[in-house]
């Protein structure tokens, strides 16, 4: 399912993606947060996403919104850490789960055997596999726990280092046919370079 330009987005799916991502994650922490707050204790754990840290990993509606989550999460730590609640977020990527053919009418069955199609496409991180929700999970419950005491107004990437940049075999192939390019064009200079 190819993703819609800016200028061909209808302002209605702007106002759902917001009213999902980012209203829900603000009734939560709204309704969540009053009752940690009298109680003076409680950690809440947001979800938002990679696309919510750089642009280009999904629409830009959705990237919107994860952004303001995690805006949200910093301010709300902010506010509910004087009365000992802890708000944290974490910003899942690659990960294989049936979302990527949601809006698709595919049976339980073909949702099911399209997950090693969605892994495959998702081995491009540094770590060579894609995450699996059980990943994002255990970070969840570790910044609920008191394990993680001191860690509040965090969004924590959870990606195997997609978004660190370009794997070092990437890097290199990319590097090697630059300076393949350049050597023929600038020949005595890399034959100067190579004399050394």
């Amino acid at each position: 399912m190819a993703m819609r330009s800016i200028t061909e987005t209808p302002v209605e799916e702007f106002d759902i993606q917001i009213a999902v991502l980012l209203r829900s994650t603000f009734l939560g922490l709204k309704h969540a947060g009053a009752v940690m707050k009298r109680q003076r204790s409680g950690t809440i754990v947001n979800t938002s996403s990679v696309a919510g840290i750089a642009g280009g990993y999904s629409s830009q509606c959705y990237s919107a919104a994860k952004a303001g989550v995690i805006s949200l999460t910093q301010c709300a730590a902010l506010e509910l850490g004087e009365s000992g609640v802890r708000v944290n977020c974490v910003c899942p990527g690659n990960i294989a789960t049936p979302i990527f053919v949601k809006g698709i009418p595919l049976s339980p069955e073909e949702v099911e055997q399209s997950l090693p199609t969605i892994a495959a496409a998702l081995c491009n991180s540094p770590l060579g596999r894609p995450g699996a929700p059980e990943d994002v999970a255990n970070l969840a419950l570790w910044l609920a726990s008191d394990e993680s005491s001191f860690v509040t107004g965090q969004a924590i990437i959870i990606d195997g280092g997609m978004t660190t940049g370009l794997k070092w075999s990437d890097m290199q192939g990319w590097a090697n046919a630059l300076y393949g390019k350049l050597a023929q064009q600038f020949p005595a200079a890399f034959a100067k370079l190579a004399a050394h």
